[in-house]
């Protein structure tokens, strides 16, 4: 039987898009090697854009639940497929337990939630000087160490071209014309979403730069709403959040001309599919995830408050986001000759 390699995908879309460098230097180590990743059914659609991963099992888990039994039952499932060796990418319990479980016997994974002997190589994250997510992901191919190359694969996804002319044809959208995909949403929180009024403005100067461009939003359904409210104030803007598949959002993000995301799981896929990126961060640091493509622009102000790494601004008035103009991302956008 065929040794195998088990990646266990973490529960955010830009996390698994971040650690798609590891499998990278996997694939060096052990060409010989397929590669598997179990992920749920929400992050799936990212891992199938992986060159590397040969298949994708989506886990049958619910959210948050230990399901001893299930998970027993379903490693010993995985026990059959030859791993020879397993990467825990969640910093949880629950999930270390399964490659143990499996008997899969080299076990790879950061310290957390009383993994001892579930893991049996054990990797540390400094919290003084926690290491960019890429980094921390890419560190889990060697051997634990303090330090981490500098020189690093960025992420990389493909998306095939006729699963980018169905996601275009499917929303409405035509493959001649400038194509500018809107990411407003932030599933951590509000604290990290730049204001609809802005998006709304930057639209209608978009618009007036370039009157042929088109304009779509992407999003989960929860982002919905907030598409919403900027069609409401932009009615040249069409809102896909919640109407398009995250496979098909992929596809249409592959075919973009340029991408204005907040920091999210999008702005990841935009970046690792090498498309040109304004990136707004307030709360957040743009160093810890900051987007890979050859050319992007990341809008920070770096107030005194922040990054503060709060779901909804301590202080009430969310400066960090409301005082990133929409000018200032047009002028980004000329700046890589966009708009």
């Amino acid at each position: 039987m065929t040794e195998r390699t088990l990646i266990i995908s973490p529960n955010w879309i830009g996390d698994a898009v971040m650690a798609q460098p590891l499998l990278q230097l996997l694939r060096r180590q052990h060409p010989e090697r397929p590669i598997d990743v179990l992920a749920p059914a929400w992050v799936a659609p990212v891992w199938r854009a992986m060159a590397e991963v040969e298949t994708v099992i989506e886990a049958p888990f619910r959210h948050g639940a230990l399901q001893l039994g299930e998970r027993w039952r379903f490693a010993r499932q995985l026990r059959q497929r030859g791993y020879a060796a397993a990467y825990v990418l969640p910093n949880t319990l629950k999930f270390a337990l399964i490659p143990w479980l499996a008997g899969i016997p080299k076990r790879v994974g950061y310290v957390g939630e009383s993994r001892y002997g579930l893991l049996n190589v054990l990797h540390r994250q400094d919290k003084k000087a926690p290491r960019p997510m890429v980094a921390f992901y890419a560190a889990l191919a060697s051997a634990p160490v303090a330090e981490v190359s500098t020189e690093l694969p960025r992420p990389l996804l493909m998306v095939a071209p006729a699963l980018r002319e169905s996601a275009l044809e499917a929303a409405g959208l035509q493959a001649d014309r400038p194509l500018v995909v809107f990411a407003p949403g932030a599933e951590f929180g509000a604290a990290k979403r730049w204001p609809t009024t802005h998006f709304a403005r930057l639209a209608q100067l978009i618009v007036q730069a370039a009157p042929d461009a088109q304009i779509v939003i992407l999003g989960s359904g929860k982002d919905r709403p907030v598409g919403e409210e900027i069609v409401a104030l932009a009615p040249a803007v069409r809102n896909q959040a919640g109407k398009t598949a995250l496979q098909d959002a992929v596809a249409i993000i592959a075919q973009a001309d340029a991408v204005v995301s907040n920091d999210s799981g999008l702005l990841h896929i935009a970046s690792a599919l090498n498309r040109k990126i304004v990136a707004i961060y307030g709360p957040t640091d743009p160093n810890h995830a900051p987007p890979f493509s050859e050319v992007s622009r990341s809008l920070y102000l770096a107030l005194d408050c922040a990054p503060c790494r709060q779901r909804e601004c301590p202080l009430g008035h969310h400066r960090c986001m409301q005082d990133i103009k929409p000018e200032m991302v047009l002028q980004a956008m000329q700046q890589m000759d966009l708009a």
